[in-house]
């Protein structure tokens, strides 16, 4: 039987049930009368159960609308569609927040059992609020890396990333309300701002004003602007007079303003937070790196060569194009290393294999996740595949070190706003049980681009002022250590945050065992 069906027969034993007294409702025509008056009752609550399955319906067909065309367009090229961070953003949101207003309204108390578990079992992928919070911090990182513009993000013109879709006012709304519940105001207040901005050109709204003027107007106060948050709690109270928190905040505000007496507001301020590391001169200059800007004056950037090199016999007959990007410490590139099918077999292997990236911590020994590095990495062993021992054996001629110490092939994929702040590759004296003594600390870090990215991703030496851009096949190679086992402090090296495009990498560190005569002790303590 169908629900309309059953709806009928609800309806109308409920509108009769008063008027039926053991069966005699046929001994007097007045009360069939009655029924009559009932039907049409029961008739005019069908219509407008109807019309209002018909709106809800309705909008759930735009919806698979728009899912359908949403999906039909991102398929035609996955990879390339989110590889885009504002289009990442938007999915990771659609299935988080938007899907739940959906079920919430529109599906789960209007829907079949069996529809719901079939429902469930498609969507048990889906991302979830922890997602979404990191899309969106990572879109923040990209904007402050990049110095983007709000509006132009949010309008989709975003340096070197091409065909990025425009944002709703929901859209900037969700950032700046993750950016709050973050205690990030700075970023509160930009993204609130470009909602509410929004709102007025979109019909109708795609989020409540008073809602995006509750969060601007305290982030602004808390970036220091008294007067302007009063400003925005007017005009929030003007549109929801009973708003008991603007209530009370317009008090405060004006308390506030009385003590500090009558002045001229001050101009408006929205200070990035620079607080602890993010404060120094190095991550100034890694973020200038990231952008492409000049950072150090390098007295011997004539004397940097690029040649074809032939340091082990398996290079006499086709010899590697070597690029020396910088002199001391010795940092070069080889081009058109890795094969197309050596780098699809590695990202083929690793991908089942990835998990989120950790570091040691240098008090505790132990591995653990960071935010300064946000990727995902697997290792493959020699024996996986017989390309992967081809990788290695082309790393040990290249490098020309042993084999005997080295670690497993590392592979890395950076995604949403993927990036590793500066860092060192070896051990310092400090840090606790890094390498097994067997081993030795890392000498030698070898390391392997398997994508070009279209924009950001580049590995910087903030300590050197050196960029190196990612490029397919290459491979990048510098020595960790001096020769007189020291730590060589400027390779201190990062990789920046990935704006648009998909960053594979894989590493090999060669290790100080094994390596002692090849790579011998200096003469000098000093080198």
């Amino acid at each position: 039987m169908s629900l309309y069906e059953n709806v009928v027969i609800l309806l109308m034993l409920s509108s009769c049930l008063e008027y039926r007294t053991s069966g005699e409702l046929f001994t007097a025509l007045v009360d069939l009368e009655k029924v009559l008056y009932a039907e049409r009752e029961v008739a005019e609550d069908l219509r407008s159960y109807i019309q209002r399955e018909q709106t809800r319906l309705n909008k759930l067909s735009r919806v698979a609308d728009d899912f359908e065309h949403h999906s039909q367009e991102a398929l035609v090229n996955p990879e390339r569609h989110l590889s885009n961070p504002v289009n990442a953003f938007q999915l990771v949101k659609r299935f988080t927040t938007d899907w739940e207003f959906v079920m919430e309204n529109y599906i789960r108390n209007n829907a079949s059992e069996e529809f719901l578990e079939r429902l469930l079992s498609r969507t048990n992928s889906f991302p979830d609020h922890e997602d979404l919070s990191g899309a969106a911090v990572a879109l923040l990182r990209l904007q402050d890396t990049y110095a983007l513009p709000t509006d132009k993000v949010a309008r989709g013109d975003i340096q070197g990333v091409k065909n990025s879709p425009r944002m709703t006012a929901n859209d900037c709304y969700e950032l700046g309300r993750i950016a709050y519940n973050d205690g990030d105001f700075y970023h509160t207040v930009l993204w609130m701002q470009e909602a509410f901005k929004l709102t007025r050109m979109e019909n109708p709204p795609s989020i409540p004003i008073p809602v995006i003027l509750d969060y601007l107007s305290y982030s602004t106060y808390k970036q220091g602007n008294t007067a302007e948050a009063l400003r925005l709690t007017i005009e929030l109270l003007l549109l929801d007079p009973d708003h008991i928190r603007g209530q009370r905040n317009k008090r405060y505000y004006e308390e506030l303003l009385s003590v500090e007496g009558h002045k001229d507001p001050p101009a408006l301020k929205n200070e990035r937070p620079f607080n602890g590391y993010k404060s120094s001169s190095e991550f100034t200059t890694y973020e200038r790196l990231c952008r492409g800007e000049q950072t150090h004056f390098h007295k011997d950037s004539h004397k940097l060569t690029c040649q074809y090199v032939r340091h082990h016999p398996m290079f006499y007959i086709n010899p590697l194009r070597e690029e020396v990007v910088f002199l001391k410490p010795r940092i070069v590139i080889f081009r058109d290393c890795l094969s197309d099918k050596e780098m699809n077999k590695v990202k083929e292997l690793a991908t089942p294999r990835l998990r989120r990236a950790t570091v040691q911590n240098s008090e505790t020994g132990q591995l653990e996740t960071a935010n300064y590095r946000v990727s995902k990495s697997g290792w493959l062993k020699d024996e996986d595949d017989g390309l992967i021992l081809q990788i290695s054996q082309r790393a040990r001629r290249l490098a020309n070190l042993t084999l005997d110490t080295v670690e497993e092939l590392q592979v890395v994929n950076y995604g949403i706003g993927g990036h590793y702040e500066p860092h060192y590759d070896f051990a310092r004296k400090q840090e606790k049980n890094a390498f097994e003594p067997w081993r030795g600390n890392r000498i030698m870090t070898f390391i392997c681009y398997m994508t070009d990215v279209e924009a950001g991703g580049a590995t910087v030496f903030p300590e050197i002022g050196v960029r190196l851009l990612p490029s397919k096949g290459s491979c990048a190679v510098w020595y960790n250590l001096h020769k007189n086992g020291e730590g060589d402090y400027d390779t201190r090296h990062a990789a920046c945050p990935v704006l648009t495009g998909s960053k594979w990498v894989c590493n090999k560190w060669f290790h100080e065992r094994g390596q002692e005569f090849i790579r011998p002790c200096s003469l000098s303590p000093n080198e």
